[in-house]
């Protein structure tokens, strides 16, 4: 698993020096480790023999994976929306404290987006988190508060008694709406996903350019999360 986990989304193909360093391993049992997951088709080698994950990691994991109707069920709505609004389109789960993007449809010329599949964003900072920990238990919400925080741009909430009041507004309006508190040129904007026991299993959310246009796309939003809903419900 330390193997594994040594590749991320900005470090997909690594050396294997890199790799034991990563993993905290020495060389010689890191090279040993690797080889057999090359055998076994988790990792692959490049033609410059950098290492990345294989085919086979990402068969058995999207197999398994616990979002799989999730995503099947939100695509259409996702591909109408993602039409519609022209920018960014994303679906996202709570994982721990932090919000884990399962599906994303980008257009050619869209705003800048830090976002990726099956990449995190800590919940404080996107709007796809903020929905996610305004829903999330009062236990989920307190540890969060009492954590440092990282500050993408002046504009993102850090404090906890800000955090506090941001919360609640978005339990009370049912989206977030986060003008640069990411990236400055980007405006993120978000709504909770329900099961139909009013459980809230995801956010979908778009992300657009930060201007006086962004809120305009709040209502094509909301109307795609209830298409979902329904797809959800069955």
């Amino acid at each position: 698993m330390r193997v594994l986990e040594a590749f991320t989304p900005e470090t997909p193909a690594l050396q294997v020096s890199e790799v034991a360093r990563r993993a905290g391993l020495p060389v010689a049992t890191a090279s040993r480790l690797v080889a057999e997951l090359v055998e076994h088709g988790l990792l692959a080698r490049d033609a410059d023999r950098r290492v990345r994950v294989g085919t086979r990691l990402w068969e058995l994991g999207l197999r398994a994976s616990p979002t799989l109707s999730l995503r099947e069920t939100a695509m259409p709505v996702m591909e109408q929306l993602q039409a519609a609004v022209g920018h960014h389109t994303q679906l996202g789960v709570l994982d721990g404290e932090e919000v884990l993007f399962v599906e994303r449809l980008s257009a050619e010329r869209a705003v800048i987006n830090y976002t990726r599949i099956a990449a995190r964003l800590p919940l404080h900072a996107s709007s796809s988190g903020l929905v996610l920990l305004a829903y999330g238990s009062g236990v989920l919400q307190e540890r969060v508060l009492a954590t440092p925080r990282h500050r993408y741009t002046a504009a993102t909430v850090t404090d906890p008694g800000r955090l506090r009041v941001l919360l609640a507004d978005v339990r009370k309006q049912g989206f977030a709406l986060c003008p640069g508190h990411i990236h400055p040129d980007a405006t993120g904007i978000a709504v909770p996903l329900r099961t139909a026991d009013q459980q809230v299993v995801a956010a979908l959310s778009v992300v657009v350019p930060n201007d006086a246009r962004a809120r305009g796309h709040l209502a094509t939003l909301t109307a795609a999360a209830r298409r979902a809903e329904r797809r959800l419900i069955g």
